[in-house]
């Protein structure tokens, strides 16, 4: 859907375009979100409710504990003797590989980490490329390389003994380790990392999440971040006068019927019309308004707006590509224009 122009008596011109989803430049690089804090400080649920605030788009979430070495035998011996929270624990070689190729639009084998046994278990997990990257993990704003890779670095700050008390629950129900050796290991390697390595990371962060999942006002203004990052087209940077409409499921299905060699008449020209519906509605909202009090029939006041005065005319152009194909592309064209 090509854009609808608006042109108002002020000698203003603002371009509304109604974006399919599927004509993106193949090149398009997705929004990636580093979250990082201490251990059990809520990173996980962060995430999880960033991701069902974003149920539109396509989003992965790729956890820095993933990337743990192997241990070799040696190192299994001795395992308590072992510090999982030093940047060397992790391969970020490795990291930095998968997140480079599911930038640039390519399907990674993400490995799988069983912290049982402190292996690297088959089967590994596939991601797809997505609009979304979250990259999770207690250090992934400690490498400089990562972070550089991030459009937006967060930060899940939490009390210390709150984040202790989890750890507790957290590694004796799921990793099946003693309580002993979980109170043992944060007092020799998990306070003093953290202390060295994953906090001085915080002065690296954009946005520092107090009380972590419990702060739904600082997610709320992330999704919504996210959801303008997303929404602004290329053009936009290039043309500040032009706004595109958001593209949703909704707008992507009815592009993908419209552009499908399949799709019959009568569906390709209802769906049209829902298209160029959905471009106009959008565009008069753009139009310039004036407040205005009214009186209601039952004698009550109401606060509305009514188009500015000054307002001499809008002039709409509607056009569908790539309608109908045979062997190469017709197009269909539509004009109107709107006089108030």
């Amino acid at each position: 859907m090509e854009p609808a122009a608006f042109r108002s008596g002020f000698n203003d011109h603002i371009s509304v375009e109604s974006n399919g989803g599927f004509d993106c430049p193949k090149n398009k690089q997705p929004f990636i979100i580093g979250v990082a804090g201490g251990t059990a400080s809520g990173k996980t649920t962060v995430c999880n409710q960033i991701i069902s605030q974003l149920h539109d788009q396509r989003v992965v979430l790729v956890n820095q504990d993933s990337f743990y070495r192997s241990l070799n035998d040696d190192q299994l011996v001795n395992v308590h003797e072992y510090n999982f929270d030093h940047p060397a624990a992790f391969n970020t070689e490795l990291l930095l590989s998968c997140m480079e190729k599911l930038r640039r639009g390519h399907p990674v084998n993400i490995p799988s980490y069983d912290f049982k046994s402190h292996k690297s278990i088959e089967p590994s997990r596939l991601v797809n490329p997505a609009d979304v990257i979250i990259l999770e993990g207690i250090l992934v704003l400690h490498d400089f390389h990562v972070r550089n890779l991030m459009n937006m670095k967060i930060f899940v700050d939490i009390d210390s003994d709150v984040r202790l008390a989890r750890r507790i629950q957290r590694d004796t129900v799921e990793r099946g380790r003693n309580i002993q050796n979980v109170l043992d290991q944060y007092s020799r390697f998990v306070k003093p990392s953290f202390e060295e390595f994953i906090l001085p990371s915080k002065k690296f962060a954009d946005i520092i999440i107090p009380r972590g999942g419990d702060n739904d006002v600082a997610i709320d203004l992330i999704v919504q971040h996210i959801l303008t990052k997303l929404g602004q087209h290329d053009l936009c940077k290039i043309y500040p006068n032009i706004n595109v409409i958001f593209s949703t499921f909704q707008i992507r299905g009815m592009h993908t019927l419209v552009r499908d060699v399949k799709t019959t008449k009568h569906d390709f020209v209802f769906y049209s019309d829902r298209l160029i519906r959905l471009v106009v509605e959008h565009g008069l909202g753009h139009l310039p308004f004036t407040e205005k009090q009214i009186i209601t029939p039952t004698g009550s006041v109401y606060s509305g707006v009514v188009f500015c005065k000054r307002l001499c005319g809008v002039s709409v152009i509607r056009r569908a590509h790539e309608a109908r194909r045979d062997q190469e592309f017709r197009a269909t064209h539509y004009r109107s224009d709107l006089l108030f």
